[in-house]
């Protein structure tokens, strides 16, 4: 089932995904956009989470059986956990490093020795910060049935990432279905979906462009 287009209305309504062609956002990697997709805001409205969760149960049939659900720190935590419990598993999360002080842990949670795990995030844009985590869990002995996330930006970027990490991964919602529905709901205008879709081809071309 594709849930792509129901979950898009949902973050539009709620204003989870926020769309300003003429005033881009800046991102902490320093690339201008004329988008801003903040999914946490949806934690705030038991419709969208209960929504939220139930696509992410659906679409984790797609891979194969795991045993433990691993939220990426900080945005992934709270819809890993959601999922873990709608398919009543154990789950843990990982940070991006090692905490400083006490046990000094990276990985949260106790997983068990040859565990099948798969990974959680909130959004997909270039990758990075999911492969950290799946690197992260592979060096400790575990092996990753895939990445399983809410948004994708569909960049190109991201796709050859994954590919090269030997690593699947799904979501359920994307850019292109989320720039349709505004444009389709009045969101957004033709021009601006125009200008969504030209940034979304080339992201930094566009953000020195319009920086």
């Amino acid at each position: 089932m594709d849930f792509s287009k129901d979950i898009a209305n949902k973050l539009l309504q709620i204003k989870a995904i926020k769309l300003n062609p003429q005033s881009p956002f800046t991102w902490a990697s320093g690339i201008k956009s004329p988008i801003y997709c903040d999914n946490r805001i949806s934690l705030s409205h038991p419709e969208v989470r209960t929504a939220i969760k139930n696509a992410l149960a659906a679409q984790s049939k797609n891979f194969r059986q795991f045993d433990i659900i691993a939220g990426v720190a900080t945005a992934g935590i709270a819809h890993g956990a959601l999922l873990a419990d709608a398919l009543n598993m154990p789950f843990c999360y990982v940070r991006s490093e090692a905490k400083s002080h006490g046990r000094q842990n990276q990985i949260e949670g106790d997983i068990k020795p040859n565990s099948k795990i798969l990974v959680v995030e909130d959004l997909i844009s270039t990758g990075g910060s999911s492969l950290q985590v799946v690197e992260v869990l592979r060096q400790e002995g575990y092996e990753i049935v895939g990445v399983l996330a809410i948004f994708d930006y569909q960049f190109e970027k991201a796709k050859n990432s994954f590919a090269n990490a030997n690593c699947k991964y799904e979501t359920i919602c994307n850019y292109q279905e989320l720039i349709k529905e505004a444009n389709e709901t009045d969101y957004i205008s033709n021009a601006q979906m125009e200008i969504l879709a030209n940034w979304n081809n080339d992201p930094i071309a566009w953000s020195e462009n319009n920086g």
